[in-house]
């Protein structure tokens, strides 16, 4: 009896050591760095198209449930908004349909798994990937000014 009373006060602590852990990794800086990139990325879009020519898959970066960038080539990247897409931004890879060489809003889908549904393109806008390199080297700056002679190593 006194077992059984041992492992449910264990699992109950390792239920809630974990629920602590995983809302640890919600936190703000991964919600941050995400709506930075979907901002960095609407900022570098152009007006919404009906398809683009499509060969092969470069990379891609998921921007949350809804929004995807791939890239065809190193520097020609679209910025896709779905209907929702189930679990985006934790699958290992993507595929895309096409038709004839071409994906097009509404028709072609974003391709996920087996265990998911495939995901709807609602809008797709091509990215000026020389702005966004360019935007993304600014947020990188840093202000750095010297460290007077009197100002210990580590104080701010």
């Amino acid at each position: 009896m006194e077992s059984d009373d041992v492992t449910t006060k264990t699992r109950l602590l390792l239920a809630t050591t974990l629920a602590i852990l995983l809302g640890a990794c919600t936190g703000a800086p991964y919600t941050q760095r995400v709506n930075e990139r979907q901002a960095a990325y609407a900022a570098a879009a152009g007006a919404p198209v009906r398809s683009f020519r499509y060969s092969s898959l470069y990379t891609w970066e998921p921007l949350g449930d809804t929004e995807l960038v791939v890239y065809t080539r190193p520097n020609e990247a679209w910025l896709l908004d779905l209907g929702g897409c189930h679990e985006l931004e934790f699958v290992n890879a993507i595929g895309l349909t096409s038709n004839l060489g071409q994906v097009m809003v509404g028709f072609d889908k974003v391709l996920t798994g087996a265990r998911n549904f495939p995901c709807t393109i609602t809008r797709i806008r091509p990215v000026d990937v020389k702005r966004l390199k360019v935007a993304q080297q600014e947020q990188r700056q840093i202000d750095s000014k010297a460290r007077s002679k009197d100002q210990p190593a580590g104080s701010p």
